[in-house]
């Protein structure tokens, strides 16, 4: 005779999905709410310093790790798109960094290896080196001529109170929302029609 297991049945379909739009709801709403408490509190005055260092570079490589890095990619294409010379640091196609060049590098700890020894070696070759990032007491502050400081919890630290999101998602969201208020100021002062913008993108997608 063999023995019957019994289980709870499973919930409704409906009733899943009910649960799954409010957990949704409420999730959209803290992470709105971290990225607009975080953002009002970066110094205006870093941001201008950093744009205006973009804007006098001859060129411009980025440098980050993981999702900063992915964020940093997407920077570079929007300064590209104002017909800026942009290079991403690790592509094959990335040439050697020069004086009167810039390196915009971004860790939220600041002590990413990678990006660290990108910075000294940019520096090294008497480049200008700007950051973002969470800790301005890290080896990548102290090597740069202009600092954003982003004061969202590092990856590493899982009991912050500044966030209750995973890891570095709220620096990660930050630096997002930063670079593209900073590729819209420099646009704002190109005054470049979009369609001249547009002319840029890429067409071998």
């Amino acid at each position: 005779m063999s023995a019957i297991t019994e289980t709870d049945p499973p919930a409704p379909a409906n009733e899943s999905l009910a649960d799954m739009s409010r957990a949704f709801g409420r999730n959209l709403v803290l992470v709105r709410d971290e990225i607009s408490e975080v953002s009002g509190r970066i110094d205006p005055a870093q941001v201008a310093a950093l744009a205006t260092e973009l804007r006098l570079a001859r060129r411009i490589f980025v440098s980050g790790a993981g999702r900063s890095g992915l964020v940093l990619k997407m920077a570079a294409m929007r300064l590209m798109h104002l017909g800026l010379a942009v290079h991403v640091v690790g592509e094959t196609t990335t040439p050697a960094i020069r004086p009167g060049d810039l390196l915009l590098a971004a860790s939220g700890s600041g002590t990413t290896a990678g990006v660290v020894k990108a910075a000294e070696t940019a520096a090294a070759q008497g480049a200008r080196v700007v950051a973002y990032t969470a800790n301005t007491g890290s080896p990548l502050a102290a090597g740069a001529a202009a600092v954003v400081l982003i004061p969202a919890a590092q990856k590493t630290d899982h009991g912050s109170a500044v966030s209750r999101q995973y890891s570095g998602s709220l620096f990660e969201q930050v630096l997002f929302t930063t670079t593209e208020a900073v590729f819209q100021s420099l646009w704002d002062e190109d005054a470049a029609a979009a369609e001249e913008l547009w002319q840029r993108h890429a067409n071998l997608e």
